[in-house]
């Protein structure tokens, strides 16, 4: 019987065919990629509708837009935006077991894991920080962060009064410590206002040096007399600048770099003059000055939410006038296209 001789693969044909293989998986793994980054884009745009769809409900329903923080009476002013509007973004359950007549930081809300919460619409997709900052002390909470934040204005965000009840003047931004702006205070017109945009968990900030003055600075390296801390935007309950608002100081994604005598090597961060609320010795009665800055990881651009509840990107090369014009309400400044 006459064996037939089986024909296989020359060890060229199957270095050709690896070779092929790994042609197309070059080619095709940049389209997925880039797919998957535009679904995630997407997602991070319908968050931020969702965001103004709520702040347009709570308007309806309380005939003005939330503060971004409340000075004087209870402590209960500290709760942020991203709580206040918990019905109108599904998450009434969170919101009828918190008391937001005292602060997240003591019981019951300090101890029934609300400041934890992970909630989607709060995150962008494409956020590699997005994890929970654990309990500092043993009878502290853990939180969580957002990276959506309200519109803090161009610079100075509030003026206190003479004392921590008699309130203060807001700055001229679309938020602010004890506002309570309608919509017939944005003379600029609701879609020439930025309301939230994009901005880092985790991003480091320097501060509570009562050293700014009304002049915008062009850099944040003089700012070193401050305590730095690495914990910038990880709390979405604290309704604090730099936990979950941003400013138009500067553009979108500027690298603007910090440092103090403790941590010299300088790495790009974020700047308070006083927080909300200061009531140490060097931050009493001072006005809040802060450069936090829009951020994101989508290559170029930020999102962001305008007041008219209308969502789009904005390229990290805006002109840095029309960036800071399109953070007042009520400037009287032409914004044009952006």
């Amino acid at each position: 019987m006459v064996r037939q001789k089986r024909h296989g693969f020359t060890l060229i044909e199957l270095l050709v065919v690896i070779a092929i293989i790994a042609i197309l998986i070059a080619l095709l793994l940049p389209a997925v990629q880039q797919a998957r980054e535009a679904a995630r884009r997407t997602q991070c745009k319908n968050n931020l509708k969702q965001l103004g769809l709520a702040l347009h409900n709570y308007l309806d329903s309380h005939t003005v837009f939330p503060p971004s923080f409340c000075i004087g009476g209870s402590t209960g002013g500290t709760w942020s935006i991203h709580a206040r509007i918990l019905p109108y973004m599904e998450q009434a359950a969170a919101y009828n077991v918190v008391d937001l007549t005292v602060a997240y930081s003591v019981p019951p809300n300090s101890t029934i894991g609300v400041t934890q919460l992970q909630i989607p619409s709060y995150v962008c997709p494409d956020e590699i920080k997005a994890v929970i900052r654990p309990a500092t002390t043993p009878t502290g909470a853990a939180h969580f962060p957002s990276t959506y934040a309200f519109n803090g204005g161009t610079w100075k965000l509030f003026t206190p009064g003479p004392t921590l009840e008699s309130g203060g003047t807001p700055g001229d931004g679309a938020f602010a410590p004890n506002s309570s702006f309608s919509s017939s205070d944005f003379l600029d017109g609701m879609s020439n206002t930025l309301g939230f945009s994009e901005v880092l968990a985790y991003m480091p900030n320097i501060g509570n040096d009562a050293a700014a003055t009304d002049t915008i600075p062009t850099s944040l390296a003089s700012f070193t007399a401050g305590s730095l801390s690495t914990t910038g935007h990880t709390e979405w309950v604290d309704g604090k600048i730099h936990e979950t608002g941003f400013t138009t100081a500067f553009i979108p994604n500027s690298k603007t770099l910090i440092s103090n005598s403790a941590n010299p090597t300088p790495q790009v961060g974020d700047y308070i003059s006083c927080k909300e609320r200061g009531t140490s010795s060097t931050c009493a009665g001072r006005p809040t000055y802060a450069a936090v800055t829009a951020r994101s990881y989508h290559t170029g651009i930020v999102q962001v939410m305008l007041m008219d509840g209308s969502a789009r990107a904005v390229s990290e090369n805006i002109d840095l006038n029309t960036w800071r014009r399109l953070g007042t309400r009520a400037g009287g400044e032409v914004i044009g296209e952006f």
